[in-house]
């Protein structure tokens, strides 16, 4: 199931934990910069905030040996009192949420939304190559099958953000709450046919040399903390739903603000979201200006 978790998460940042506060820890220093600084990490303030909370862009899959928390994530989430994803990670019943949301509309098969010749290509890699039963994976969405690749993309023991500030949530006693429902996220995917879903897939198996390559310069891209070219290269991607741009990030940013704006109000929190999702003027962090917050990057 943490295998699952993981790729579905990856696999949106590609088209992509209550207790008290932290006596010890220091705030991290802010500094004021414009819309192009390169940084993950941004202080909320201001529009009578208490105190501030924090906004991180994520890249939801990467090799474990890439996965860096800095001293100022560290701090920032030290100095919150609860820790928000996009969604519950922590929940007990995600897994079971999951399996509900992952299959065809009954009558309806993969192998209906291919070609011949895509699906034999396709059943043929999971089967041989992943070593998994494709003919009895028929009643998935075809995005689900999707994400199932990206382990063996990766090629390495995989890590997830999400996982660690989960882990970090837990250390602290902190509770972890999500700003969406696995049916608000895998709900998206409804609304893409069968058919465009299937060819995203057959693309990602037939060139999957590609999509490494991107997948690196993704990560090469996150490295340098830059959430505009993030974002510019996940709606230029060759793997991704451009058309299906304003479902799969402008209209979340845009639900997002008002549940980031309650639950900042209510105690510090820190935020962790798709690093795509904070660029942009439909970003999370011109959204959050707009609405009249100071939002500062932290070095």
């Amino acid at each position: 199931m943490r295998l699952l978790k993981l790729s579905l998460a990856a696999a949106l940042l590609l088209a992509s934990p209550l207790a008290q506060a932290q006596k010890a820890a220091k705030a991290p220093k802010t500094t004021a910069a414009p819309t192009a600084t390169k940084a993950l990490l941004w202080e909320i303030s201001g529009n009578k905030l208490a105190k501030p909370s924090y906004v991180f862009g994520t890249i939801h899959l990467l090799c474990a040996d890439d996965l860096k928390v800095s001293e100022a994530v560290k701090t920032a989430v030290a100095n919150s009192q609860q820790v928000a994803l996009e969604l519950d990670m922590d929940s007990p019943t995600m897994a079971q949420e999951m399996q509900s949301m992952m299959m065809l509309p009954t009558g309806q098969t993969v192998q209906g939304c291919m070609t011949k010749e895509e699906y034999a290509a396709v059943s043929d890699y999971y089967t041989n190559e992943l070593k998994m039963p494709f003919a009895q994976m028929g009643g998935m969405k075809p995005f689900i099958l999707s994400t199932l690749l990206y382990p063996k993309m990766l090629g390495c023991p995989m890590g997830s953000y999400e996982m660690t500030l989960v882990e970090m949530a837990k250390a602290k006693q902190m509770e972890v709450i999500g700003l969406e429902t696995v049916a608000e996220q895998l709900g998206i995917f409804d609304k893409i046919p069968c058919e465009k879903q299937a060819r995203l897939l057959s693309d990602m198996v037939a060139k999957r040399g590609e999509a490494q390559q991107e997948f690196r310069a993704l990560l090469q891209l996150y490295q340098a903390q830059d959430v505009e070219g993030l974002l510019k290269m996940s709606m230029n991607s060759k793997f991704g739903m451009e058309e299906y741009e304003d479902m799969l990030l402008t209209s979340r940013n845009k639900r997002w603000i008002p549940l980031i704006a309650q639950q900042a109000a209510s105690k510090p929190t820190f935020f962790a979201v798709g690093a795509a999702h904070l660029g942009g003027p439909s970003g999370v962090l011109a959204l959050l200006r707009q609405q009249g917050y100071q939002v500062k990057p932290v070095f």
